[in-house]
């Protein structure tokens, strides 16, 4: 089946006319216009061809007798049609590429289905963040596969990190901190990152890390080290003695290099805070950093975010 996109972008465009944002301002600047979504197959108009009404969109069948589903619009999520399994699909995966993980979970879209980005608009800062993405949502790495993310406070470290494996069709969160019983404010961060998720992902609410990691084989997202080593240090008794807990550091270490998962785990980086002001503090400091260390000279990929920005480290 051939797929030809003679635009890709939603209703206005992108740059959509008039609007200042940065997104259509760094096209114009680099001269660059998306036509509204558009695309043949086969050679045939996309509205000329066989077509059933699903929601949030249609499928279409090719003059091969390929199908093929298409998302109405912006925000549209189409549902599959029950057994039917995809030669193409395209989804507005600037706004929900996690339906694409709900698609592969239910066999609608296979590892030989091609995936295609459409109703691309400002949503997106770029096009480079669109193929970026794009390379995290069509070709989902299988493990073992380690991923470090690395971010001060409020970064957007963890927004990144499920970004990363939206389009996965079964994901295992692994919260390391408390539930938030006893603490509101603390409560509404952990319910807020729920909402986020995707449904179907499955949580675990566990400091055991090195035991998840060596018992899972799928997608799996550790959030956060920072309070793994917390309970790590509580349990040793590592306050006043931090080398108590070099033994944990050591299994997690071991753990993370022999894992057969595709991984992903935000860390904070402390190296550009202040200097705390108490031994525990600076105790603590210093036993993250020498995690984040050791964990990324043993992963595939590492990455710095700032500001809700990316910057791979080499």
């Amino acid at each position: 089946m051939d797929i030809e996109l003679r635009g890709i972008a939603a209703a206005r465009g992108w740059p959509a006319p008039g609007c200042r944002c940065a997104s259509c301002g760094r096209l114009r600047a680099a001269g660059v216009r998306h036509e509204p979504f558009a695309a043949r197959v086969d050679g045939v108009p996309l509205d000329e061809l066989p077509r059933t009404d699903v929601p949030g969109g249609y499928e279409v069948r090719g003059p091969d007798g390929g199908l093929v589903l298409v998302a109405a619009g912006p925000g549209a999520r189409p549902e599959p049609v029950p057994g039917a399994e995809y030669a193409a699909v395209l989804l507005d995966l600037a706004g929900s590429p996690e339906h694409l993980g709900y698609l592969r979970r239910t066999g609608a879209v296979a590892s030989t289905t091609r995936v295609f980005a459409v109703h691309v608009d400002h949503r997106l800062p770029s096009e480079a963040e669109l193929e970026r993405r794009m390379a995290f949502w069509t070709r989902p790495r299988p493990g073992p596969f380690r991923t470090l993310l690395l971010g001060g406070s409020r970064s957007g470290k963890s927004a990144e990190a499920e970004l990363r494996l939206a389009a996965c069709p079964d994901v295992l969160y692994v919260a390391t901190g408390p539930a938030g019983d006893g603490d509101p404010e603390w409560a509404r961060r952990v319910a807020a990152h729920r909402l986020r998720r995707p449904a179907w992902w499955r949580t675990v609410e566990t400091t055991g890390l090195a035991d998840v990691l060596a018992s899972e084989t799928g997608a799996v997202l550790v959030d956060g080290l920072g309070t793994w080593l917390a309970a790590a240090m509580d349990e040793t008794g590592a306050w006043d003695d931090p080398s108590l807990v070099l033994p944990r550091i050591d299994g997690l270490v071991a753990a993370w290099r022999d894992t057969a998962a595709r991984v992903v785990a935000v860390s904070d980086e402390v190296g550009l805070s202040l200097v705390p002001s108490t031994a525990s503090g600076r105790a603590f400091r210093d036993m993250l950093g020498l995690v984040n260390q050791r964990l990324a000279a043993e992963s595939e990929e590492a990455a710095l975010v700032v500001a809700g920005r990316v910057a791979e480290l080499r």
